[in-house]
């Protein structure tokens, strides 16, 4: 039997809580569990954003990079951009369902990528550009940096990982990549190096080392085949439904046929693979009928997969979460009484709970949407995790797991344990209600006093990056709640429609709140038209939680 995985290396999240008694609990950023976070801030605000929406279309014979570029030259005075042909190199033309093409840039400096800076041009379907965005940063732009580099990136690597105290046998080679970094008030060039291991604390680092003299600017943890037959099999999740299972039946020599959860009837995906995390395999059940109790975890964690795969395909077009079929890989069974699930840049990985306060993390069809989610934005918008983009991003992930999950505008109801129910904990988040639960102690005095989590900008929690990662699950719900609003007034189907777009096709790695705004309204515009019932449905969400 061959297992399969991919190989890239992404962002990731954690989801839920870590080991406090629900009922004081907050969701916790992947650097509350790490052992070194950094206490400086990450100059996000070098990038500087706009938004240019064209009063009168500008016509080009083609939407192509090449023609990009030639607008963003010629209008320089409203972007800020100088120099175009030399600061920006073209990485992405994507054609969406409304006839509109999307042309995305990175700035560069020396053909090195500036870290966060990115502008996107749009075309209408007459080949008429009518928007730009992004974010530029024009101090680099004008600097004279050495681009390069005098440390290997094998060193960088090795410092990298003793920064972090990986394990010595990690489940994934560290990659990295040149970049140049701004960071507290200055100018790098470095090696951004991507960590991922596993074990009793998993984590997805990415540590920024100068590739001058070696020394680690900036870290933070962003923790997010058979050979047979295909098959048709049915199993019971943990709450007792009955789950329809395309699985597949794997005949050895000598062995008894058995079979495996992997499904590869979707045309264009690789698969949909779920396996134990105590055996590393592919989870093996010896008939089609699944309903052995310790199999509830990995029936709930294969069906929900395929749910939200579905979603995204029928709803968006998308083909996985990478909108190019990757295999979408999950593992069960993780830790001991392990009250978390994420999603780690290749696979989600979710605990069975302690029994008490939760219960196997895979009985939550939302939980899933918003891990794999979560591998959307990484192929789209990448949100950088930390702040507003993180908050974004993860916003962006509990919105479409509410989404996927249509029954109500709670995240992680179905994941609650006898205990938390108890203590009044019926669910993780409320879209429709943030400030029903406290947030962790820690965070209360960077809030406006209450610790409630907040739905409003004047309840924003201003808190530092060794925090949540600067507020990424706290001020989320403020986005959340605006979402909810709209979606009130729409249907969750027509936000989802606005909320997807803005993700792929407007928002950027800085992004923060002012510009989801934009995003999220001119999403509304290009689907539904200038004052339709969505336009103004979409803005009302953000004008009633105070983002402008």
């Amino acid at each position: 039997m061959k297992k399969k995985y991919f190989a890239s290396v992404f962002l990731t999240t954690a989801f839920l809580l870590g080991s406090v008694s629900v009922s004081e609990a907050s969701v916790i950023s992947p650097s509350d569990n790490a052992n070194i976070t950094s206490d400086k801030a990450w100059n996000e605000n070098a990038n500087v954003p706009f938004f240019v929406k064209e009063r009168f279309a500008q016509n080009h014979n083609k939407n192509n990079a090449s023609n990009a570029l030639d607008y963003l030259a010629k209008n320089k005075n409203k972007t800020g951009i100088q120099n175009v042909q030399e600061n920006l190199e073209a990485t992405d033309v994507q054609k969406d369902d409304l006839g509109m093409t999307h042309v995305r840039f990175n700035q560069v400096k020396n053909g090195v990528k500036v870290e966060g800076a990115e502008v996107i041009v749009h075309y209408n379907g007459d080949n008429e550009i009518v928007s730009t965005n992004g974010s530029h940063n024009p101090q680099i732009a004008k600097q004279t940096i050495a681009t390069t580099p005098e440390l290997t990136s094998e060193k960088a690597i090795e410092i990298a990982t003793s920064s972090v105290n990986a394990p010595n046998n990690m489940n994934y080679d560290p990659e990295s990549e040149l970049v140049i970094y701004p960071f507290n008030g200055n100018t790098h060039l470095a090696y951004k190096v991507n960590v991922t291991y596993l074990g009793d604390q998993p984590a997805n680092w990415f540590v920024m080392v100068d590739a001058k003299n070696g020394k680690v600017i900036d870290q933070y943890n962003t923790i997010a085949t058979a050979d047979g037959s295909f098959h048709k099999g049915v199993g019971t999740g943990y709450w007792g439904d009955q789950r329809k299972l395309h699985t597949t039946r794997v005949t050895q020599p000598r062995e008894s046929t058995s079979f495996v959860l992997q499904d590869e009837s979707h045309e264009g995906l690789e698969g949909i693979y779920t396996y134990d995390s105590d055996t590393g395999e592919l989870v093996t059940n010896q008939s089609s009928s699944w309903k052995a109790e310790n199999l509830r975890p990995a029936v709930d964690a294969h069906y929900n997969s395929e749910k939200v795969y579905n979603y995204y395909m029928e709803e968006h077009g998308r083909n996985s979460l990478d909108d190019e079929g990757m295999p979408i890989i999950s593992y069960v069974n993780f830790g001991t009484d392990f009250n978390n699930a994420f999603w780690n840049g290749r696979h989600m990985t979710y605990g069975n709970g302690d029994g008490s306060y939760m219960v196997p993390l895979s009985a939550g069809l939302d939980v899933a949407a918003h891990e794999m989610t979560h591998g959307v934005i990484t192929h789209s918008a990448n949100l950088v995790y930390r702040n507003q983009p993180g908050a974004l991003n993860e916003a962006f992930a509990d919105i479409f797991g509410a989404i996927v999950d249509e029954e109500d505008w709670e995240i992680g109801e179905e994941i609650m344990g006898p205990e938390a129910v108890a203590d009044g904990r019926v669910s993780l988040r409320s879209l429709s209600d943030p400030g029903k639960y406290n947030v962790d102690e820690d965070y209360v005095p960077y809030g406006n006093g209450e610790g409630k989590y907040p739905s409003h900008m004047d309840e924003y929690y201003d808190l530092p990056s060794n925090l949540d990662n600067g507020g990424v699950h706290i001020n989320s719900s403020i986005i959340n709640h605006a979402a909810y609003i709209t979606g009130q007034q729409i249907g969750k189907d027509k936000l989802g429609q606005i909320y997807y777009r803005a993700l792929t096709a407007y928002l950027t790695p800085t992004s923060n709140f002012s510009h989801a705004r934009q995003a999220v309204v001119q999403s509304a515009i290009d689907i539904y038209g200038e004052e339709s019932e969505e336009h103004q449905a979409a803005a009302d969400g953000f004008d009633q939680v105070g983002i402008n």
